[in-house]
């Protein structure tokens, strides 16, 4: 079966303040990494818009109305002090979510078995009602949300192995016992919430880990803790929110993995998703802030798609 990139050029024009770390030359040096000749069997796809209807099972309305409000016709507008939005944003913010909306009918269709969507800015950090770290819309819970309401699937799962924390996704999932949400990062560390001993349902599994954490202990944690939780929960789709700023080379992370870590985390849930979910999965870009280890760490997680 085929493996679906989904991206769109206009997801190189939200342009942030200078030397702020997520820039558009992250996502140019993925995609000139998936322009080898091994990526030629990938099914190529342009990301359309995100509908407000889309936003809007996830988010408050009246906050996505505001945000594409806030797009200035010039110069930079910022959200919050991490966070901002130029004249190219709104296109790049609405084809980011509307490239996991895209992945997610293709999926269902039978168009592709899996799919990732090389598109920004990211989104898990952003919350019902609010901007924050980078993030704007949470693209991988409209994903979701798509899943659930237009395909009719009950129980979908989301993991996110970026190095920071996902609390716009967990605070979405949270109530809600058919929405699985997994999580391997940093702490302590921004933005200060997945702390250890917080109680939590059991489809919430939040997994911190110290600063230096390398590959052992990242795989004993997802093998010991969050495969046997998430077999458990048996997830009709698998969502990842693929973040590589864990890496050791990046430079807002203290983790130490490498391109073989994310490939076997690939693998693993592809497994997940090949005995209960059809094989069903959809990626989509989170954090990765180093270039170099961006790009073949993207290169290695889309390789293990394929793969599955």
């Amino acid at each position: 079966m085929t493996t679906a990139l989904i991206t769109h050029p206009a997801c190189l024009a939200h342009q942030p303040p200078p030397g702020h770390p997520e820039r558009p030359a992250r996502l140019q040096s993925i995609l000139a990494a998936l322009e080898a000749d091994e990526f030629r069997p990938l099914l190529r796809r342009e990301a359309p818009e995100a509908s407000l209807d889309a936003l809007a099972r996830v988010h408050d309305r009246d906050y996505a109305e505001e945000v594409l409000a806030a797009i200035p016709s010039k110069g930079i507008a910022h959200l919050d002090a991490d966070t901002a939005v130029s004249p190219g944003s709104r296109d790049a913010i609405l084809r980011a979510a509307g490239a996991v909306v895209e992945a997610v009918d293709m999926v269902m269709r039978g168009e592709a078995q899996n799919a990732f969507c090389a598109v920004r800015p990211p989104g898990h950090h952003a919350l019902p009602d609010r901007a924050m770290g980078f993030c704007l819309f949470n693209n991988v819970a409209v994903g979701a949300a798509h899943a659930r309401t237009v395909h009719g699937l009950n129980r979908v799962a989301v993991i996110d192995f970026d190095v920071h924390h996902r609390n716009g996704t967990e605070a979405m999932f949270f109530a809600d016992p058919d929405l699985f949400y997994g999580s391997t990062h940093q702490w302590p560390f921004y933005p200060g919430t997945g702390r250890p001993g917080e109680t939590r349902p059991d489809h919430i599994v939040d997994l911190p880990l110290p600063a230096g954490t390398g590959g052992a202990e990242f795989r004993r944690a997802f093998a010991e803790t969050l495969l046997p939780a998430l077999n458990r929960f048996r997830p009709e789709m698998v969502f990842i929110s693929a973040g590589f700023d864990a890496h050791q080379d990046d430079p807002l992370g203290q983790m130490r993995l490498v391109e073989d870590d994310y490939s076997w985390a690939t693998e693993v849930l592809c497994e997940v998703a090949a005995r209960h979910s059809s094989g069903r999965v959809v990626s989509t870009l989170e954090g990765g802030y180093d270039l170099g280890a961006l790009a073949r760490s993207v290169r290695a997680h889309v390789q293990a798609l394929m793969a599955a």
